[in-house]
C-alpha cells in the first residue's frame, strides 16, 4: 500500500459486502476519498472478478477498474464462525453497505436490525432494485432491467426506433454514485448528532428520478398537459454530424452560437426562415434546423470545423473511441491516466480519482486485490491468534490469496 496524504474520509471505516458494479463502483469513490474499505468477499469472490478481460485468475478488467483501495476479507458467512468474524468487525466499522437482497441478508442474520443490536451507531446503507415499501421488493433487479423499467429504453425508440439499451452500466453507476451521496450525508449526520441510521437506495426510483429531470414534460402538470419528454432531444436530429471526412460532435447554443454559424458558412438567410434567432421558434423547427445544419456541416472536413468552432466559440469535439482516450490532450495534460505495478498483473494503467481536493487530496493507494489478500492482516487486526486463523484456513472458513 502506497504512503499518501489523508484523503477526506481518512480514519472511516467501510464494511463493503457488495457485488457486480453497483456498489463496488460506491465503496472504490468512498475508498479514494481516503476510507479503510475492507471488501468482505465469499470463498468463490466477487462475479466481477471472471467478467471483462481476464489478466489473471480472479483479476479482470472490470474487478481492476472498481475494486482498487480495498482490503479483501474472503470468508464463509454461511458458517458460524464466519459469522463471528463479521460481527466481531461490525463493531468496529462506521458504515456498512450492502446490495443484496434484503430476505438474503435477513436469512444470513445481518439485517439492519439484526447490526443495530450489535452497534447502534453504525450506518447502514442498502442497494435495492426497488423501494422495500412497494410491490415490488422482492424481484430481483440488475441494470438492462432498470433501464428498461425507468423508461429510459423507450427514449430511444420513441420515433418508432428498435428499443436498445444505453451501451454501459448506467443504472448501475448511477445508483453508486446515489449511494455516495447518503453515504456521505449520513456521516454528516453521525458527526452532528453520534447516531446512525438505516439508508435505502432503490434503483429503480433513483434512476426514474434521474431519467424524468428533463423529460417530466407535460407531466410537470397534474392532471396532464402535453406529452412527457423533452421535445428538443426527442426530434430526432440530434447526433454526431458527419463531415467530409468523419464525424463531429457540436453544439451551436446560444442566439450568438447560432447566428455566427450560419452566417460563417453563408446559409444566414435559411437561418432567419428557420428562426434560429428566437429559441422557442428554434424549437419548434427542430428538425429542419438540424436537417440544414447536417447540410452544413458534411461541407467540411472535422479538423475545420474544430477550428472554425474555436474561432466562433461553439462547443465541439472530435468523436473520440475509447482507445483514443489516453493520449486525449486534455486528458494527458492533467495526468488522468496513470501507471504502476501491480503485484498479480503487472504493469497496468489506470484512471485516478477526477475530484480534487485541496487540503485532502483523493488518490490511489492500493489497486485491486486478490481474493482474501488481506484476510490474515484483518483477522489479526479484530484479535484473531495466528492458530485460529490456519484452523479457519484448513476448515474453509475464511480463505488467504497466494499470488500467483
Amino acid at each position: 500500500m502506497k504512503e499518501m496524504p489523508n484523503g477526506p474520509l481518512s480514519g472511516v471505516k467501510v464494511l463493503d459486502l457488495t457485488t457486480e458494479v453497483s456498489g463496488p463502483f460506491a465503496t472504490q469513490i468512498l475508498g479514494d476519498f481516503g476510507a479503510d474499505i475492507i471488501k468482505v468477499e465469499s470463498i468463490e469472490g466477487d462475479p466481477q472478478r471472471k467478467n471483462g478481460i481476464i489478466f489473471a485468475p480472479g483479476f479482470s478488467s472490470i474487478h481492476l477498474s472498481i475494486n482498487r483501495n480495498k482490503r479483501s476479507l474472503s470468508v464463509n458467512l454461511k458458517t458460524e464462525d464466519g459469522k463471528k468474524i463479521l460481527k466481531r468487525l461490525i463493531k468496529q466499522t462506521d458504515i456498512i453497505i450492502h446490495n443484496m437482497r434484503i430476505s438474503a441478508i435477513e436469512k444470513l442474520g445481518f439485517g439492519y436490525e439484526d447490526v443495530k443490536h450489535i452497534s447502534p451507531e453504525v450506518v447502514y446503507c442498502a442497494i435495492t432494485g426497488f423501494d422495500q415499501d412497494g410491490p415490488f421488493r422482492h424481484k430481483p433487479a440488475f441494470d438492462e432491467i432498470i433501464q428498461a423499467g425507468s423508461g429510459l429504453v423507450n427514449l430511444g425508440n420513441r420515433n418508432d426506433k428498435k428499443p436498445e439499451y444505453v451501451p454501459t452500466v448506467l443504472a448501475d453507476k448511477t445508483a453508486g454514485m446515489a449511494l455516495v451521496n447518503a453515504v456521505l450525508a449520513s456521516l454528516f449526520v453521525k458527526e452532528r448528532t453520534g447516531k446512525g441510521q438505516y439508508v435505502e437506495v432503490p434503483m429503480f426510483e433513483t434512476m426514474v428520478a434521474f431519467t424524468l429531470i428533463e423529460h417530466m414534460g407535460g407531466m410537470i402538470k397534474n392532471p396532464t398537459e402535453g406529452t412527457a419528454g423533452y421535445a428538443r432531444i426527442l426530434a430526432g436530429g440530434r447526433s454526431p454530424y458527419p463531415t467530409s471526412d468523419g464525424y463531429i460532435s457540436m453544439l451551436p447554443y446560444t442566439v450568438d452560437h447560432w447566428e455566427n454559424l450560419f452566417r460563417d458558412a453563408g446559409f444566414e438567410k435559411i437561418g432567419v426562415e428557420l428562426g434560429i434567432s428566437d429559441r422557442i421558434t428554434r424549437g419548434v423547427n427542430t428538425t429542419a434546423v438540424y436537417a440544414t445544419l447536417h447540410k452544413i456541416i458534411s461541407m467540411k472536413t472535422t479538423q475545420e470545423w474544430i477550428e472554425i468552432c474555436e474561432r466562433l466559440d461553439i462547443p465541439a469535439s472530435i468523436v473520440y473511441t475509447l482507445e483514443d482516450l489516453p493520449s486525449h490532450p486534455q486528458l494527458s495534460s492533467v495526468k488522468l491516466f496513470e501507471n504502476d505495478e501491480h503485484l498479480t498483473v503487472g504493469n497496468m494503467r489506470y484512471v485516478r480519482p477526477a475530484t480534487k481536493f485541496s487540503q485532502t487530496p483523493a488518490c490511489v493507494r492500493s489497486h485491486a486485490p486478490g481474493l482474501g489478500q488481506d484476510t490474515r492482516q484483518i483477522l489479526k487486526e479484530i484479535g484473531y491468534l495466528e492458530t485460529e486463523i490456519e484452523k479457519m484456513i484448513s476448515q474453509d472458513i475464511v480463505k488467504i490469496y497466494t499470488p500467483i
